[in-house]
């Protein structure tokens, strides 16, 4: 039996942070591992964290289900978390499915 991943809905993404990236001070980055955090997952976290907003709230401005932000926040936040305690530079890179056209701001 052949599984075959659904597509991934489209997600509204207020701007275009990918390529930036955070390293440890003190550091050559060329000595530093690099963690990859999606634009989505960035995004989630930017509406529920940093604007407080309820899940099904950023879902709605993001154009995707609560389920799906709460899947995006464990992932974007085990992957910060993991960043900085191991001292590994973060690395904000462009989502496919990420609009960043459409803006999550009324």
């Amino acid at each position: 039996m052949v599984f075959v991943a659904r597509r991934a809905k489209h997600r509204h993404c207020r701007r275009d942070a990918s390529g930036l990236s955070f390293k440890p001070r003190g550091i050559p980055a060329h000595k530093l591992q690099v963690q990859v955090l999606n634009l989505d997952e960035f995004e989630a976290m930017r509406l529920c964290d940093l604007e407080g907003l309820e899940q099904i709230e950023a879902g709605k401005r993001m154009g995707i289900s609560r389920g799906t932000v709460q899947r995006l926040l464990v992932s974007g936040r085990k992957k910060l978390i993991d960043a900085i305690v191991s001292r590994k530079t973060i690395e904000i890179t462009h989502t496919p499915s990420c609009c960043e056209t459409t803006p999550c701001d009324p």
